[in-house]
């Protein structure tokens, strides 16, 4: 039995090497691919069916064109036994898909559920900012920003790694400070005076 790196196709690791462009030509056609699938659909306005239609057309006929130069110059055709999918691939598959949905579900169970405000309120807003995203665009769009998103984002990061956190820590001593002097000034201030004012009510009472 093969392990289930060999079998799958499409792995953790297979993703991550597309994210972050150690594989340059798959990451250029996932890239090219999505792209071409959004101006056809979001801005020239053609039908889904329509350019799956003309995507299967265009695979056919280069295979079919593929094939008949192989046979015609004499040479050995290509093993595509790579291209099949086995059984224990499809169980791995369905067995992540099962885990994902089951981790979706107890963690929806956890935030509804669960008594932390700090969570839920987190989601609420997360949410909220989505579907106030989502009416400016459509699905389609919003599908494409998150994959080039998803494919500048990690990348810049990794390679600008220390520039990065150099920043994040700046950042969080300045956000310190900033506390320490709106603290300093503006809270104890107002709590003085609410004990102030407090002891002059309780003053008022007394007499």
């Amino acid at each position: 039995m093969s392990s289930p790196s060999k079998s799958s196709p499409v792995s953790c690791d297979t993703l991550r090497d597309v994210f972050l462009w150690r594989r340059k030509k798959l990451s250029l056609l996932v890239l090219v691919v999505s792209t071409a699938t959004w101006v056809s659909i979001d801005v020239y306005q053609f039908n889904f069916i329509t350019v799956s239609s003309w995507a299967a057309m265009f695979a056919i006929t280069s295979l079919f064109l593929y094939g008949n130069i192989l046979r015609l110059f004499r040479k050995k055709e290509q093993d595509l036994s790579c291209l099949e999918i086995s059984e224990q691939t499809a169980m791995e598959t369905a067995r992540s898909v099962r885990q994902s949905i089951e981790q979706g579900v107890r963690w929806m169970c956890h935030v509804s559920a669960e008594r932390e405000l700090f969570v839920f309120a987190r989601v609420v807003a997360a949410l909220w900012l989505l579907s106030y995203v989502g009416s400016f665009c459509d699905s389609l769009s919003l599908l494409y920003i998150d994959m080039v998103v998803g494919m500048t984002v990690p990348v810049i990061y990794v390679k600008n790694e220390d520039k990065m956190k150099w920043f994040g820590e700046w950042t969080r001593m300045q956000a310190r400070r900033l506390h320490d002097v709106v603290d300093e000034k503006v809270v104890k201030r107002l709590k003085n005076r609410v004990v102030k004012f407090t002891e002059k009510i309780n003053l008022k009472k007394l007499e």
